[in-house]
């Protein structure tokens, strides 16, 4: 048997780290990779069968699903957007789902659409929660606090910015004269001695700069950051997921008000030590009781919510791969 990783389309100006580190939490399960496919591009493959582990968000091109019969897929940490389900949800994406399953759903939400059209799915957790493999033992752990991403769905210089047409784009639609509004929040919850302390860090940097071993050597080098934080805060799902697994304290800050952005988190997101910011007045509550800021000295523990479902992710992809390693040896000669 053939084993495949995926990698990912870039969009015009970023792309997302966090989609490698999806991949390389697939890729420690996989006795070799001998190949890689695009997520978007799976319904093109033709060749000798490979092995797929079907994890993360699917997919920004309706038109190539289902993913060719050359594919073997297990079946975890499966996300379908509500932006796609209706494409992805025809007669033959339903048929393809039930030849597959039972489908293991990062989400709720994902596992109760699938359920909806007579799909057995259930919700599995993100396999990014296995990545405990990076862990490192505590006497590596430094005095460093990262803060990824805070508030990444509000407007920012980068993309606001971006060339003449974003910003006049950015100036008729409103976003430009709410540049400040991620860092006025911030501070509410963060104190300035942190904040000027703190290492801030981007998981999403330009598009078309980086090979494809760039980017998963990119991806790695996050995760052994992570793995000697003292703490990091984020609003990456796929930074705070593989603290979780590392044992990295982690404050989870949600301020997403879109549903397309609110849909992907339904079961995960009460995994995590957790802020809630109301988007409109900057207004929080957290779920660990936060009195002040969240300042130099400040120190917490993670729910440890998640061992059940890495424990379980780690059953179901073994067997996964396991099944057809005994099926090549069953139909050989």
């Amino acid at each position: 048997m053939k084993y495949a990783l995926l990698t990912y389309d870039e969009n015009k100006r970023f792309f997302n780290v966090g989609d490698y580190i999806q991949s390389l939490a697939a890729k420690q399960f996989l006795p070799q990779v001998d190949t890689y496919l695009n997520r978007e591009k799976l319904g093109e493959y033709r060749g000798e069968k490979v092995k797929l582990i079907m994890n993360g968000w699917f997919t920004h091109n309706i038109h190539h699903w289902v993913p060719s019969e050359d594919i073997d897929p297990v079946f975890v940490s499966f996300h379908m957007n509500n932006t796609a389900a209706p494409f992805m949800l025809s007669k033959k994406g339903i048929d393809y789902l039930k030849k597959h399953q039972p489908i293991g759903c990062r989400d709720q939400f994902t596992a109760d659409t699938l359920k909806s059209k007579g799909i057995d799915a259930y919700f599995s957790g993100c396999l990014t929660l296995t990545l405990d493999s990076y862990k490192v033992d505590d006497s590596q752990r430094s005095d460093k606090v990262y803060i990824v991403d805070p508030l990444y769905n509000y407007p920012r210089p980068e993309k606001v910015f971006y060339n003449t047409k974003a910003i006049l784009r950015n100036t008729l639609n409103g976003k430009i004269f709410r540049l400040g509004k991620k860092k006025k929040y911030l501070k509410k919850f963060v104190s300035d001695e942190l904040l000027e302390r703190a290492i801030f860090i981007n998981q999403e940097p330009p598009s078309n700069v980086y090979s494809e071993e760039e980017k998963f050597a990119m991806a790695e080098n996050l995760l052994k950051k992570y793995a000697t934080a003292r703490l990091v805060i984020t609003s990456r799902i796929h930074c705070a997921l593989p603290c979780l697994a590392l044992g990295t304290p982690v404050i989870f800050v949600n301020g997403f008000d879109s549903f397309v952005d609110s849909c992907r988190f339904e079961g995960i997101i009460d995994l995590f030590n957790r802020v809630d910011i109301d988007s409109i007045t900057g207004e929080f509550t957290t779920n660990f009781g936060l009195e002040g800021r969240i300042g130099n000295d400040f120190s917490i523990k993670n729910l440890e919510k998640h061992h059940e479902l890495s424990e379980k992710l780690k059953a179901t992809v073994k067997k996964g791969l396991s099944t057809s390693e005994q099926k090549v040896q069953t139909n050989k000669p």
